[in-house]
């Protein structure tokens, strides 16, 4: 249960007790917040105690007095602004005219009681209260958490492509200083080296554009019926140079079409993830198996490979935001850690999902399942497009 502190500010002992008592065993249930929320109470007899209470622990609501004899209410309300304490202060006052609850709301105050008031009037400014100050706080934990995130964020990043670009200058430094002499098809490694060094960077800007577009909701989506076979298909054409050079077979198992309801370019993005992947962490002479099943609601595309394979703590964190497997098997392989997590939440917006079982040395097989029918895009302003994604998908 959350538990607010409230402060009682009044040099009238009857009315400090009389709130007290109103708000002693005073739950809320707040919308945006799980479970009940309590006060603990706590009493000031005037400005002056209130400012040493406030020093000593400061309450998350207070109940100030606006005529006390020393230090006034607004005395004490100014000394909270000038100390920037994070207190949400609510003025009572028998003289009730505008010109006392604007001189309060300037001095800091967030809401105003009148006395006389019921217990009912008590316990709703209580509550208008509670709701704002709670509101506020978690916009607050919001806001440092986004704050995190970006941090963390461009702090990968910049780890990510600074190998490459480190790389790329060293090559280049290299083919400046004529470091291998002045035979032209000395340099072609090097400059081979540049240009895939220069295709992972690529590949790393064009996931992330990816991974924006769809957790932003701005990824422009053209849902229409597609066979995943026929995309399938096309996607193992796509690999199938870059398996010839290791000699990796690549096969499509035979099977009835499998039509959904899908965007074209989503489709492919999951296939070309995933079978990139295959033939890269693949072992020469290895083989490569796309299978396609599914029933009345749903597709299953199954992506097998015989390559490195992956320990169960490797394969649990997979489909994690720039999780690349790093050991001695796949030191040489490039990769921007944000393939799989692509492909994860893509099958997430068709109320499917991506997982993986794996053997070291053996292989593993991807598996995605994704409903045929998926929801139409969100229309805004003409333009279809994605649902923004929960975050932690």
């Amino acid at each position: 249960m959350e538990t607010l502190r409230v402060l009682v500010v009044d040099d009238e002992a009857g009315m400090r007790h009389a709130v007290v008592r109103a708000l002693r065993g005073y739950r809320l249930h707040l919308p945006d917040v799980e479970g009940e929320v309590g006060f603990e109470l706590e009493q000031a007899a005037s400005g002056e105690e209130a400012l040493e209470l406030l020093a000593a622990r400061p309450p998350d609501i207070m109940l100030l007095d606006h005529k006390m004899g020393g230090m006034s209410g607004i005395e004490v309300l100014e000394q909270v602004v000038k100390r920037e304490l994070d207190v949400l202060t609510i003025m009572i006052t028998a003289f009730a005219t505008l010109e006392t609850a604007v001189h309060a709301t300037k001095s800091g105050a967030f809401d105003f009681l009148a006395k006389p008031f019921t217990p009912d009037e008590l316990k709703e400014t209580i509550r208008k209260a509670a709701g704002h100050l709670l509101t506020l706080r978690q916009a607050r934990k919001l806001a440092a958490e986004k704050r995190r995130v970006r941090f963390e964020f461009i702090s990968v990043l910049g780890h990510e492509l600074k190998a490459p670009l480190a790389a790329i200058e060293g090559y280049l430094n290299i083919i400046r200083d004529r470091a291998l002499g002045m035979d032209v098809a000395a340099y072609e490694p090097a400059v081979q080296r540049c240009l895939i060094r220069a295709e992972g960077m690529r590949k790393l800007i064009m996931d992330l554009l990816d991974l924006t577009r769809i957790e932003s909701g701005q990824k422009r989506r053209e849902l229409a019926p597609v066979d995943f076979r026929e995309v399938a298909a096309a996607a193992l054409e796509t690999v199938r140079p870059a398996a010839a050079e290791r000699n990796i077979t690549l096969g499509l198992e035979p099977g009835e079409p499998q039509v959904l309801t899908a965007d074209r370019g989503e489709l492919e993005i999951i296939l070309n993830n995933l079978l990139t992947n295959a033939v890269k962490y693949n072992r020469p002479g290895g083989r490569v198996t796309v299978r396609l099943t599914g029933d009345a609601d749903r597709v299953v595309l199954a992506v097998t490979d015989t390559g490195i394979g992956l320990t169960p703590e490797e394969a649990a964190k997979l489909f994690n935001d720039f999780v690349r497997i790093r050991n001695d098997k796949t030191r040489d392989i490039t990769g921007s850690g944000l393939g799989l997590s692509v492909v994860r939440k893509l099958a997430l917006l068709y109320g499917g999902d991506a997982t993986v079982t794996s053997t070291p040395d053996v292989g593993s097989t991807f598996t995605v399942t994704l409903r045929r029918n998926a929801k139409p895009p969100v229309v805004d302003d003409g333009k279809s497009r994605t649902v923004p994604l929960a975050a932690g998908n």
